[in-house]
């Protein structure tokens, strides 16, 4: 069995995307773009946040580094504040650093838990932070007090969490998925067993706030609608894998315009798909180490990926002459990316 990062570098960038230059020197764990600009940011493993502005002139796409700012552990997660200046950061420091990136200022910390940090998503419609850690809670933050306005006891570890107000979803150990309506984000809305057998990695509410994707670590993707009535739309189905090679599914975006969405998993492979006519718009050619995390711009022009060892696979699979990180972006063509009318076909599942 091929073992990742032992791979030739010949098919690092197969789809022959644009590379960000200066890329971090350990393993990325979360990328995302800007709400209001091409700015891209990036945690990793080296303790670091970058940031880089992302230049696009027709199909040509450069970056220019443009700061970092340090953690002093791990870093597990990003999100940029709704106006475009600010970037909250957490991790293995069970912190949150607010970093006032374009006014030039420096990172305070804005939230604190008795674990790492896993996941960050800014609520503009509340002025609330909101923060998931492996401490088994989710905590609500106005940034002006240093204690959390409201700390939700969650069943497990959060692993990831997704939020389109007035819905937020968070999806923690043992397959719990818990949904909270943030109109009242004091009590559970719906607790879901995930539809997928196997550990959640990744969810994505829809555009909508009608539903949400759920990924796992089996290479399956589940689609989840939360009114009772739609529940027959409700389907999961296969991907990331080679033969019986089963791969995580790591990342869920759904684009900005076209409401399609894009996979990314361990097996270095991302994909676009269309969840209402159930089919998939576009396969890209897989990268030769895994894709850990994406993100598309806010105008869904650019589609980030971070390709880099995972550790899925352990450190006896880490091979430090090999294991080189990249991120890349790809300019998704409107085929790709755009739903195809339904025609009352059904699609594959």
């Amino acid at each position: 069995m091929a073992t990742f990062g032992a791979s030739s570098s010949a098919n690092t960038n197969p789809n022959k995307s644009s590379e960000v230059a200066q890329p971090p020197g350990d393993s990325v764990s979360s990328i995302c773009f800007s709400p209001k600009a091409n700015f891209l940011v990036a945690s990793s493993w080296d303790n670091q946040v970058r940031c880089w502005e992302i230049m696009k002139t027709g199909t040509t796409i450069g970056s220019v580094p443009k700061a970092s700012m340090s953690h002093d552990k791990p870093v597990l997660c990003s999100t940029w504040k709704d106006d475009g200046t600010t970037v909250f950061s957490g991790g293995c420091d069970n912190q949150v650093k607010m970093w006032p990136l374009l006014s030039g200022g420096q990172p305070v910390t804005v939230a604190m838990h008795d674990a790492p940090v896993k996941e960050v998503a800014w609520i503009p419609e509340m002025s609330l932070l909101v923060s998931g850690s492996w401490d088994k809670t989710v905590r609500y933050w106005d940034l002006r007090q240093s204690t959390p306005v409201h700390t939700q006891q969650l069943p497990e570890r959060c692993y990831t969490l997704s939020v389109k107000h007035p819905l937020m979803v968070v999806g923690t150990a043992d397959r719990n998925l818990i949904v909270f309506n943030l109109q009242n984000p004091q009590a559970e809305f719906k607790r879901i067993v995930s539809p997928l057998k196997y550990q959640t990695r990744c969810v994505a509410a829809f555009p909508d706030q009608q539903g949400f994707l759920v990924g796992s670590i089996e290479g399956r993707v589940g689609v989840h609608h939360l009114d009772e009535a739609q529940q027959s739309k409700n389907f999961t189905f296969k991907c990331h894998r080679e033969g019986n090679e089963i791969y995580a599914v790591n990342s869920l975006n759904f684009h900005p315009v076209h409401q399609t969405f894009a996979t990314a998993g361990s097996d270095g492979a991302f994909n676009f798909w269309d969840k209402d006519s159930k089919q998939r718009l576009k396969a890209m050619a897989r990268c030769s180490q895994p894709i850990p995390s994406s993100a598309f711009n806010n105008d869904g022009s650019i589609f980030a990926y971070a390709v880099c060892y995972d550790w899925s696979k352990g450190a006896e699979n880490h091979n430090p002459a090999t294991a080189k990180t990249s991120i890349f972006l790809h300019s998704p063509q409107e085929a790709e990316v755009k739903a195809k009318p339904r025609s009352g076909v059904s699609g594959r599942r």
